[in-house]
């Protein structure tokens, strides 16, 4: 049950609430079995280098709506057409009115999800909205109208985690068992697997040429249509061993249970710079890559460079990022969030207003504010 509280007074949405928080107490731990399929939350967060800028004045966390203690937004979506935030949970679904930022919908298993948990959103070209969910396969929804799809109907798996559409088709969807592009007017799917340079796929975006990037638990692959091209840690791809920190043991080689594991062992954050949490493209065709203890790291076309804590990272566990506009990035980290114009550094955690130092979904609305999923709930930053 969520509930939906404000400075002003209580308002419901449907069967499910959402609370909006003006202030909140210190979070408690989750349990490891509250999310069984991703890392499980790090450490309190870190004291920030001398060059993060704190934002006072400036962007600030303005609101936040928690969902439960317990409970993961693992995945974030606008739909602009409608005014509308898909907010994806360990529990369930929201749909939230950007113009109000009350609660218009949500949905269950009991609506039409496969799965409560939703770890990818994604709006097509046509409106459908597609829902990645953890061992449910795909629902899609509009008007609606909700299909559900399985490996029966040609899914690679049961994991969903990602999705992107080129200029005119296919749809991507990135599993814990390859890649599969759809053909959204007929729903015919293709497997790709032994292409990739590992086959679970968190993170999927198109560049400008129309090419599609994958990130994986084993690096960067890229598809132009006709060949395929792969980047690793030995390529760049990620920072060194900052603190020479413990081999994170996830490999991606292994069974499911085994990604159960968090990001910590012995109490230790673990280092993985092939996996990729998080993919974007920017406007020159630069590439990002959200790794896994190995930062951001940026490729141009021609080399790799990372950015870490030590350049005012918050954090070198990268979950998640958007794009502001050319040349400004948000990241989710494992000890809050950035926003980074390529010279300053601005950081908020729970020190300054957030739920959760864990940022596991980051989107920016057309009003320019800024959502944030964390355990327990979403931030909205504005100015």
């Amino acid at each position: 049950m969520f509930q939906h509280r404000s400075c002003s007074g209580l308002a419901l949405a449907g069967s499910l609430l959402l609370l909006y928080a003006c202030g909140d107490s210190e979070p408690r731990q989750a349990p490891e079995q509250a999310d069984r399929t991703a890392p499980a939350p790090s450490t309190p967060a870190v004291t920030p280098p001398a060059s993060v800028i704190m934002p006072e004045p400036g962007p600030r966390v303005a609101d936040t709506f928690a969902v439960g203690d317990h409970v993961y937004v693992r995945s974030l979506a606008l739909e602009p057409e409608r005014n509308a935030l898909w907010v994806g949970t360990s529990t369930g679904l929201l749909e939230v009115d950007l113009g109000n930022n009350s609660v218009r919908n949500t949905f269950t298993r009991d609506h039409g999800l496969a799965n409560e948990y939703v770890f990818g959103i994604f709006v097509d070209s046509q409106g459908y909205k597609w829902f990645g969910t953890n061992a449910g396969g795909v629902s899609r929804y509009r008007d609606g109208e909700w299909k559900v799809l399985f490996p029966m109907h040609g899914l690679a798996d049961y994991w969903i985690y990602s999705f992107a559409e080129q200029a005119n088709g296919p749809l991507w969807i990135g599993t814990w068992a390859g890649v599969n592009s759809v053909d959204l007017d007929t729903l015919e799917m293709r497997t790709y697997v032994k292409e990739l340079i590992n086959e679970w796929v968190y993170a999927i975006d198109i560049d400008s040429a129309d090419r599609v990037w994958f990130g994986t638990e084993g690096g960067i692959s890229l598809f132009d249509g006709d060949e395929w091209r792969h980047w690793t840690h030995e390529d760049g791809l990620g920072a060194a061993n900052i603190g020479n920190r413990p081999a994170s043991a996830n490999t991606g080689l292994g069974t499911r249970t085994r990604h159960s594991l968090s990001v910590l062992m012995a109490g230790e954050e673990t280092y993985n710079p092939n996996y990729v949490f998080s993919l974007k493209v920017d406007h020159n065709d630069h590439v990002w890559a959200g790794t896994w203890g190995g930062g951001v790291g940026h490729y141009d076309g021609e080399r790799w460079r990372n950015l870490t804590s030590d350049d005012g990272l918050a954090g070198n566990i990268v979950y998640s990022m958007a794009i502001e506009k050319p040349g400004v990035f948000w990241f989710g980290t494992n000890h809050g969030l950035n926003r980074w114009d390529g010279k300053t550094w601005l950081r908020f955690d729970r020190s300054n207003g957030m739920l959760d130092d864990n940022v596991y979904a980051v989107a920016i609305a057309p009003d320019g504010s800024v959502w944030a999923g964390t355990r327990r709930g979403v931030a909205r930053i504005a100015n």
